[in-house]
């Protein structure tokens, strides 16, 4: 067994709209049958009772090894507590080889787990053991270090259920939530909107107090302080007990409360300095702890804190009591869990010693020992809700102290008897504001009722109607792809909305070229949605990178399928039909929003059997109105294009829109028949976005097709009385639409200068210059700059067999070089010709073809 070409699926994918790892799986004949492998079974069930049935629903074939290794990856996942549910194998053409895919929660857990099911099969083969708990245990902690903590995590769940998409930016807690110039960014719990000002003046604790007291709020008083000394003298000034904190920190690190003698106060001012060269001294207020947060303008949850402490049974030492009370598996090392383990370290120490208590005492029962005064969860404190008991005064103190300091999110930390009682009747006070508060309190709180205060803050930062989203184009098929989503940015850019798009020459964001080369993969989609100018997006979407990596998108408004063709890359990645490349450009249409439209192809089958997997509702376009599917759509009142004279009509029900071509530069007077569907197909696009039918008018009459506005696609120069037509057409479909397109402009003698791409079939390159020897006078071969894995001169032998029986064009020569081909050809040309040139570097050609026409 062997695998490899191990990848992650990150978007919505053939197989599912899971994120899931895709491996290839090679098994040798004995292999691809448990039938041929005596016992195999029942010893991978020996070393993993849980990895189930292993087959899958409906498939009655033979189990393989490949099948093994499929339910191996997703149920040790399971184990770990991954929310994981989808996996599949399928056979590929190559015998004895699987596509493997199985869904992950976490991209390093799934692929740790595929390593891990290897290593179980092998273990099964070979009859050797296999460590099934450190397995599990080492994805459970891998997963722990991969997925969002807590307070990301209830934000982000909270936007799930708005709809609102999401990305993570880093492997830490930074997440973008919508797209383009509607996104927002948190960092757990900070939203992009407080300022690195409010922040600052969060962590300065002396200044917090200054903006408290000028604002009325209560708060102790105290003093900052350098040195041990300092610090003993401002205690005794102040008052014991005091509290000590230091001057800069955060989520509670370094803090000691209710100190009452020196040597307690030395322990606890050095944990201060470990955190800030600074130490705020100030007086311990009496009472209980209690944190209450606040989101925008309103405060949304409150808990009371109790210190780590344990509770004495007459039997357990001090230590032994810790440890018991660590075994709650609620309780870890980090923030992952809803509690922290108590540390018995320095500070707890010097807590015990001042109760006359070591880690060895055994304390009598129903004796507590308090480990820390500070009452922060992440130092093993607990927390009870106690959200429906503060006091509206209490309440308003704390959103005036997140108002004063300028903070979106703050945990406000009071020390009052009752919550339930304005401060200043009990001498309670505020003590600390928190810029980025925890909320796993509030989330799970060791007792008392859940707050969903993820909720609050998502639904601060989108009011009730938004959810983040700009309007999404996607943009497939074999050819017209590029055309379409030029003209449909074209038609929404007409509303005054800033467009975002890729193609396969380059990424677009606000009318500026941010990236080059092809760029119709899911990397640069999610570069488009991450940039703040773009208030809409039209997308290229090439079946390498929904196969690679599925969607850069969870969804789109609109899908646009234009056409299927035999010389889209057939014979790569497995892919050997038009009916399997169907199922991969579908992808887009089974994403569609349910609110959503497909603009389909009716006269391609494969295309128009795409509308049974939308989600949405389905416009077809064709340019024959008789066709059945376009008579039987329009009678049911749907949404139809077609051609109708030298018109696009375009029909829903009773409402009826003409087109005229002549005002349709793109089409030549409608003379240009692909051009015609690709204006079908866009106007298609933007009548699903609800573009008025003026502005569709104005788009399509200023959209020109020259090397400038749509590079390489039917570009023309004039050179010399003669005609040139620059395109960028690689494959038999397109080939025969240029030709019937040139075959409506008028031509002395007609020329073709041509290469053949080398990574299509050698079928698809000889019918190529099959089609041209019809309708050329002659051929001037040349090959690429790049042979894409093809021996020197293999192209031309293909393209010259396939001009082998010719009817029209008898003159061929053979270059080596694009531009030098290109040269040839000029030279060759005689006012009243015209020449097709179908070009391979198209920044390059075209700005070859520009000089050369300038020089006349």
């Amino acid at each position: 067994m062997e695998i490899f070409r191990i990848r992650a699926l990150r978007g919505p994918n053939l197989w599912s709209r899971h994120t899931s790892i895709q491996a290839l799986v090679r098994c040798e004949e004995n292999e691809r049958a448990f039938s041929r492998l005596p016992g195999f079974e029942a010893r991978i069930r020996a070393r993993f009772p849980h990895i189930g049935a292993m087959r899958p629903i409906g498939y009655a074939g033979e189990l393989s090894l490949a099948h093994a290794v499929q339910f191996a990856t997703l149920n040790l996942q399971a184990q770990a507590g991954c929310p994981v549910s989808f996996s599949c194998t399928a056979p590929t053409t190559e015998a004895g080889l699987y596509q493997v895919v199985v869904e992950y929660s976490e991209e390093a857990v799934g692929r740790r787990a595929l390593e891990l099911a290897e290593t179980l099969c092998r273990a099964a083969l070979d009859d050797t053991p296999f460590d099934l708990d450190a397995a599990v245990a080492e994805l459970r902690a891998l997963d722990e270090d991969e997925r969002l903590g807590p307070s990301t995590g209830a934000i982000v769940h909270a936007a799930q259920a708005r709809d609102i998409p999401w990305r993570r930016l880093t492997r830490g807690s930074l997440v973008q939530f919508g797209w383009g110039a509607k996104q927002r960014r948190i960092q757990a719990a900070e939203v992009d909107s407080t300022s690195a000002i409010a922040e600052s003046i969060a962590q300065d604790k002396d200044l917090t107090k200054s903006l408290l007291r000028a604002a009325g709020v209560p708060v102790p008083v105290g003093r900052v302080v350098d040195d041990v000394e300092a610090g003993w003298q401002a205690a005794l000034e102040i008052g014991l007990p005091v509290v000590t904190k230091p001057y800069d920190g955060n989520q509670g690190k370094g803090v000691t409360v209710n100190i009452v003698n020196r040597s307690h106060f030395e322990v606890a001012f050095a944990a201060a300095q470990e955190i800030s060269a600074h130490v705020l001294v100030e007086r311990f207020i009496t009472g209980y702890d209690f944190r209450v947060l606040v989101v925008g303008d309103q405060m949304v949850a409150a808990a009371r804190r109790e210190p780590p402490t344990v509770i004495g049974d007459g039997v357990h030492s001090v230590r032994e009591l810790v440890d018991i009370v660590n075994s709650d598996p609620r309780r870890g090392e980090g923030h992952a869990t809803s509690l922290t383990k108590i540390r018995l370290d320095a500070i707890a120490l010097a807590r015990l010693a001042a109760q006359g208590f070591t880690p060895e005492s055994v304390l009598p029962k129903g004796v507590r020992a308090v480990l820390r005064n500070n009452a922060n969860l992440s130092t093993g404190g607990t927390a009870t809700d106690v959200t429906g008991d503060v006091h509206p005064e209490v309440a308003a103190h704390a959103v005036a102290c997140a108002r004063m300091v300028g903070l979106d999110i703050a945990g406000i930390d009071v020390i009052c008897e009752d919550i339930g009682q304005p401060l200043e009747a009990q001498n309670g006070g505020i003590v600390e504001v928190n810029a980025a508060p925890g909320l796993r309190m509030h989330l799970d709180p060791s007792y008392g009722k859940p707050r969903d205060v993820g909720r609050a803050v998502i639904e601060m930062m989108f009011p009730a109607n938004e959810n983040g989203r700009i309007p999404v184009v996607a943009v497939s098929g074999t050819n017209g792809k590029t055309t379409t989503v030029r003209l449909t940015a074209h038609l929404i850019g007409q509303t005054g909305k800033r467009i975002g798009m890729t193609l396969t020459d380059g990424v677009f964001a606000n009318g500026r070229c941010i990236d080059r080369g092809d760029c119709s993969g899911p990397k640069s989609a999610k570069n488009v949605l991450l940039h703040p100018e773009v208030d809409a997006a039209v997308f290229e979407v090439a079946r390498g990178g929904i196969l690679r990596e599925g969607l850069g998108f969870d969804r789109c408004d609109v899908a646009v399928v234009t056409n299927l063709g035999m010389g889209d890359h057939l014979g790569l990645n497995y892919i050997t039909t038009i009916e399997e490349l169907a199922v991969v450009k579908r992808v887009i249409v089974q994403n569609v929003s349910p609110n959503g439209m497909a603009v389909l192809n009716a006269a391609d089958p494969n295309v128009a059997k795409m509308a049974s997997a939308c989600p949405g509702k389905v416009t077809y376009f064709a340019t024959d109105p008789h066709h059945p599917l376009m008579m039987t759509h329009r009678a049911q009142g749907k949404r139809t294009i077609f051609r109708e004279g030298n018109a696009i009509v375009c029909a829903e029900g009773a409402q009826v829109e003409r087109l005229e071509l002549s005002a349709v530069p793109l089409t030549r007077n409608g003379t240009i028949g692909f051009q015609v569907e690709n204006v079908m197909a866009a106007v298609g696009a933007a009548w699903a976005l609800g573009i008025d039918w003026e502005t569709i008018r104005r788009g399509l009459a200023t959209f020109v097709s020259d090397a400038r506005t749509a590079p390489g696609r039917f570009n023309v120069f004039d050179y010399r009385g003669a005609k040139l037509i620059a395109d960028y057409g690689h494959n038999p479909d397109a080939i025969r639409a240029l030709v019937q397109a040139v075959e409506q402009l008028p031509a002395q003698r007609r020329w073709i200068v041509i290469s053949g791409a080398g990574d299509r079939r050698d079928e698809d390159i000889i019918r190529q210059s099959e089609i041209l020897g019809e309708a050329f006078d002659g051929a001037i071969l040349y090959q690429d700059a790049c042979q894409r894995g093809r021996a020197d001169g293999e192209v031309l032998a293909l393209l010259r067999k396939g001009l082998v029986g010719a009817t029209r064009t008898k003159e061929i020569e053979e270059i080596r070089g694009e531009f030098l081909a290109i040269d040839t050809a000029l030279a060759k040309l005689q006012p009243g010709d015209l020449c097709l040139i179908l070009i391979d570097q198209v920044e390059e050609a075209l700005a070859h073809i520009a000089r050369r026409v300038g020089e006349v």
